[in-house]
């Protein structure tokens, strides 16, 4: 069910305070490496990167998915480092187009809608909402470190296909400094021209 995000335990679900706080809160869009996400079975090629964009913008009705064939759609998001996933807000079509029921699962960049059969690491049911003031919470023991996120869309309220206008994520992130571990690396491998340096003035010592 959703909840309201809140520093205690609540029951139920219950509106998002609207304020500046939540633009910093579901900020995680400008970690996600946009030029690699993937959106399977959308309607219009790149329109499942265009959900994915600021809180202030998430009314903007002009930028959306909509599925193609079937009612189906399958999100697969890099991100540019780790991210701690603590929650999550969706905003679905008008009507029976929108996605009724999602599943996440953390870290497997190759899924394919037959993979999706899988077990889900969480999955809920979605109510519609459009305003973006329902938030779904994640477990984050499970979603502590995600490089990569996939959301499945496996159906809507009745509609031939589906459509969303937004899908935000709340949580924390940790950039990965790939160079930092290179360079340390590189300084604790041997420098052969130090290491022979080394020997000819052990030798020269020990001939004096």
């Amino acid at each position: 069910m959703p909840q309201h995000h809140c520093d205690h335990e609540c029951n139920g679900h219950s509106s998002l305070n609207d304020s500046e706080d939540l633009g910093v809160l579901y900020s995680l869009f400008s970690k996600i490496d946009l030029g690699k996400l993937e959106c399977l079975n959308e309607a219009e090629e790149g329109s499942g990167k265009t959900v994915f964009k600021p809180w202030e913008e998430r009314m903007d009705m002009e930028k959306f998915v909509e599925s193609d064939c079937d009612e189906e759609l399958l999100f697969k998001i890099p991100f540019t480092g780790n991210v701690k996933l603590k929650g999550l807000i969706i905003i679905g079509g008008e009507d029976e187009t929108c996605p009724k029921h999602i599943k996440i699962y953390k870290n497997r960049p190759d899924m394919s809608f037959d993979d999706c059969v899988a077990e889900a690491d969480q999955e809920f049911e979605i109510m519609q909402d459009s305003t973006g003031t329902l938030e779904y919470p994640l477990k984050i023991v499970k979603f502590s470190s995600v490089f990569h996120l996939t959301i499945h869309i496996p159906k809507n309220y009745g509609a031939e296909t589906s459509k969303v206008y937004y899908i935000g994520l709340r949580g924390e992130f940790t950039p990965t400094n790939r160079d930092a571990i290179l360079i340390a690396n590189y300084e604790l491998a041997p420098n052969p021209a130090e290491c022979k340096q080394g020997i000819e003035e052990t030798m020269t010592h020990q001939i004096h």
